[in-house]
């Protein structure tokens, strides 16, 4: 037997002492203080207490009504509404009912039993009988006819062969008390369990089945107190069914059992969150209808549908305003496993070659200096001398091996020189010692600084007469980068890539500041890397140019990029040639990809192709997910601040491009396009040539189309012939943004404005038959014109707008007055010209508005 204290009690069944103290008063029993120990016995008689008063709150009736309405459409056109209600209560007997029945059903087992006892016993003496009268018939032969008789009627009871050992002679007393005896033995037993006799006649077996069923039918006074329970489809009383009998009546009372109980309290359930779920799924886990939900959101001024996917803080405040608990799921344990199994224990570090970033301003020599080093012509290859690409090469000095990123400079691609500086351990800044630091310049700066990598200057164009190095340098100190020389930790070179002077000098310091930094790598890990560009070649499909970053990248490895994956069929170096593998710090092209992944992804080798594939949808799923929600959450927070404004103008656009750097300049640069009233929306971008889905798409949406270093193929041409689309190619990005701001110029049409021409004063007033009230005026300003439209002012207050009828110098007419002249002016209908009036000449003329 466990005893436990009153206090243990309390805190295993999580209720405060003094209650629990309460509740065992109440039950009966004397403890009065928290260490009192609590017997089994003493817990078992508070529980039952505890249940007794539990079942008094609960309710003895429910009653749930329908209703339902249809419409019956009778002779001609007319219609009748029908309403059916149903009516439906299901009603809990009473804890004595409950004990009534089950001691019903006890009786009725017990006599059942019996019966069955009986029916033994009887059947026993029924072969006891039959043994005797044989017996009989053997050892009298003289009795044999009323032995014959004996088994005749021994069968139907156990009685009779008592009765033939009553009617033999005494002649044999032996045999007589030989056969009577079990008979007298079943005599003595009658009182306790009766036997009763064959019936003579169907009417006494009737009778007798009556009798029996007496025992287990309930009476008139049960019925009447037994609840009726209403089922769909048939009434029955509680107790037999409708075969009668102890099993229906069992079969009956737990069908008619419900587990319906109130609840006591707003159950509050615990919601599982990840990144998005959508509004089905949240209304599901908080056991609520969706419609609920739908509701809510309606009140917060979001509206949603049921299959709408909601983002993770939008749902935590639902779930969290309706009453439930919320735990953030995280749903990145794709992502963790993928990252465990990457993880490479072994194999030697070893040095590795320092990756450059040469960034700087439009036209200051990048690409040209990058030139000289490769001893390659680069440059010319590019639309306008610009750079339009990320390229990545890589150098073998006699110091050692530099691989170099050429970024492009201008406003266009900010996004991309930032990827170029994450991917970079050492950044040249060019600086053109006749132009000095210019607005792209100082973003390098930010970008380099944001990244953490340090900082190279090269002062180019040195051999030019205006250059000033000097002030190069105080540029740049001003802007935290401050010279070696002047106690700072920022490398100067001068350099000029005309002429090749001091580019030795440069990369002495570029291997210089590699060996500060103690880059090293593992050749010997699983080969990881970023890709820096990305296009859809039409031969060959997608291809990505990579830097190996880490371990060796190799021909035939399972390669998973971002959202994409792919088997590497081949591998190419930046002068084209194929190789087999690329250590760390060399950048490749690979084949072999499902798709053109974004430049800044991470490239990973797996062992697994089915581990790629999976991982790689799974981010596609997430990517579209979240994209989606966020979509949505946008479009609702401004869908009441829209309303009511006009429509804005959109120009629509198809934008394909040769590589995925391109394509993400231009669509970031032709968004920012626009004001309040005119914007540009890009309806479809990828890489590659037009295609005529891609014709099919402007035709739908009434874009333009824009290739940009791409061109159309034959199907594409024929749907821009036939259906008039506008379609243009470029080379050039600067050109792209001229002219979509041209069109939304167009789009925004021409202000209408006034100029005033000249103002007359009224000196007197002259009455003309022919044209009534004439004017006679001084021009104080500007010139008066004819037939140009007027205001009359008085003290300054605008009294008629029309027009000049005539103006009359002298005698003659004339086109225009100066000013400091006098004059005649008649105003056409209008004749309450007084003097002191001023006569105002303007003309209203369109100005082109501009973004």
């Amino acid at each position: 037997m466990t005893q436990v204290t009153v206090k243990e009690l309390a805190q295993t069944v999580n209720t405060p002492v003094e209650r629990l103290l309460q509740q065992m008063r109440e039950a009966g029993l004397t403890h009065s203080s928290a260490e009192q120990t609590v017997s089994d016995a003493e817990k078992q008689a508070l529980l039952t207490h505890l249940k007794g008063t539990a079942q008094l709150d609960e309710p003895s009736k429910i009653t749930l009504q329908r209703k339902t309405q249809t419409t019956l459409k009778v002779a001609g056109s007319k219609t009748v509404s029908v309403e059916v209600r149903k009516k439906k209560t299901f009603v809990k007997r009473s804890p004595a009912e409950l004990e009534a029945e089950q001691r019903r059903e006890q009786e009725a087992l017990r006599a059942a039993e019996e019966a069955a006892a009986q029916a033994r016993a009887a059947e026993e003496a029924q072969r006891a009988a039959e043994a005797a009268a044989q017996q009989q018939a053997e050892a009298a032969a003289q009795a044999a006819q009323q032995a014959v008789s004996a088994e005749a009627a021994a069968p139907a009871a156990p009685e009779a062969p008592a009765v033939v050992a009553e009617q033999q002679p005494a002649a044999e007393p032996a045999v007589e008390v030989k056969k009577a005896d079990p008979a007298s033995e079943r005599k003595r037993e009658e009182p306790r369990r009766p036997v009763h006799p064959a019936p003579s006649s169907k009417r006494e077996e009737d009778e007798r089945r009556e009798r029996k069923n007496a025992q287990h039918r309930p009476s008139i006074k049960d019925k009447v107190a037994a609840p009726r329970t209403v089922r769909s489809g048939d009434d029955e009383e509680e107790g037999f069914g409708r075969r009668g009998g102890r099993g229906g009546k069992s079969r009956l009372k737990k069908r008619n059992q419900h587990g319906f109980q109130s609840p006591t309290g707003p159950v509050v359930r615990e919601v599982n969150l990840g990144e998005t779920i959508t509004v089905s799924e949240l209304a599901q886990q908080m056991s609520v209808k969706a419609a609920e939900v739908i509701k809510f959101m309606f009140k917060m001024g979001s509206p949603a549908t049921i299959n709408q996917v909601l983002d993770r803080e939008t749902a935590q405040l639902v779930a969290e305003e309706l009453g439930h608990k919320v735990k953030l799921v995280n749903e990145n344990a794709l992502e963790d496993q993928l990252a465990e199994s990457l993880k490479f224990e072994g194999g030697k570090a070893l040095h590795r070659a320092p990756v450059v970033t040469v960034m700087g301003h439009v036209d200051h020599g990048k690409t040209s200096l990058l030139d000289y080093i490769r001893r390659a012509k680069v440059a010319s290859g590019e639309a306008g001398g610009i750079t339009q690409h990320i390229g990545a090469y890589h150098v073998e000095t006699e110091r050692g091996m530099v691989t170099f990123l050429d970024t492009p400079g201008h406003a266009a691609f900010t996004a991309m020189r930032a990827r170029g500086a994450k991917a970079t351990d050492i950044v040249i800044l060019v600086v053109a010692a006749d132009d000095g630091v210019m607005p792209q310049t100082e973003e390098a700066i930010q970008h380099a600084k944001a990244a953490g990598v340090p900082i190279v200057v090269a002062v180019n164009k040195i051999d030019k007469p205006d250059a000033d190095p000097d002030r190069v340098k105080h540029d740049l100190a001003g802007r935290q980068v401050i010279p070696e020389e002047w106690g700072g930790d920022t490398q100067f070179v001068h350099v000029s890539a005309k002429a090749g002077t001091g580019v030795d000098e440069l990369l002495e310091a570029i291997l210089l500041q590699a060996e500060v930094l103690e880059l090293t790598a593992t050749p010997e890990a699983p080969g990881r890397g970023v890709v820096i560009e990305s296009r859809l070649d039409k031969g060959r499909g997608p291809v990505a140019t990579v830097l190996v970053q880490n371990g060796t990248l190799r021909q035939g490895d399972m390669a998973l990029v971002g959202v994409n994956f792919g088997r590497i069929r081949a591998m190419l170096d930046e002068n084209g040639k194929p190789i087999k593998e690329a250590g760390p710090s060399i950048p490749v092209e690979i084949l072999g990809l499902d798709g053109t992944p974004d430049a800044g992804d991470e490239l990973t080798v797996l062992t697994d192709e089915k581990k790629a594939r999976e991982v790689a949808l799974f981010r596609q799923g997430k990517f579209r997910e979240i994209k989606l929600a966020r979509a949505h959450a946008g479009k609702l927070e401004n869908i009441f601040e829209n309303m009511g404004q006009d429509e804005k103008k959109t120009l629509n656009i198809v934008l394909k491009s040769d590589v995925r750097g391109s394509l993400e300049a231009l669509q970031g640069s032709l968004s920012g396009l626009g004001n309040d009233e005119v914007q540009v929306r890009v309806v479809g971008g990828g890489v590659g040539g037009i295609t005529e889905s891609d014709a099919n798409l402007a035709l739908a949406s009434n874009a333009v189309l824009f290739g940009f270093n791409v061109r159309a193929d034959a199907g594409a041409r024929k749907i821009v012939e036939q259906e008039g689309l506008d379609m243009r190619y470029y080379n050039v990005i600067y050109d792209i943004i001229e002219d979509v701001k041209k069109a939304l110029t167009g789009m925004l049409g021409s202000d209408v404005r006034e100029n005033i021409l000249g103002i007359a004063e009224v000196r007197d007033v002259f009455r003309s038959p022919k044209f009534g009230a004439v004017a006679g005026c001084m021009v104080t300003e500007g010139m008066v014109h004819r037939n140009r439209p007027i205001r009359v002012l008085r003290e300054d207050v605008v009294i008629f707008e029309g027009e000049l009828e005539s103006l009359r110098r002298f005698k003659d007419d004339v086109a225009e007055v100066r000013a400091g002249m006098e004059c005649g002016i008649g105003v056409k209908s209008y004749n309450d010209v007084r003097v002191g009036d001023k006569i105002e000449v303007f003309e209203k003329v369109q100005v082109a508005r501009s973004l």
